[in-house]
């Protein structure tokens, strides 16, 4: 699976935070089990276009 999170971006967003390597896999997964929900009730509506209300 490709990388959906952009590690550089993380990192500045958490500002002064450190980062655990396992944390940006950890976070990787969380992303794509909410973009494969929000695509599942996109289809159970009839769409296929993703929309903010699918989150």
């Amino acid at each position: 699976m490709a990388d959906l999170i952009v590690k550089a971006a993380v990192k500045e967003a958490l500002d002064d935070m450190n980062v655990a390597s396992d944390f940006y896999d950890a976070l990787d997964e969380e992303v794509a089990e909410l973009l494969d929900d929000a695509a599942r009730r996109a289809d159970e509506n009839d769409r296929k276009t993703v929309q903010p209300r699918d989150l």
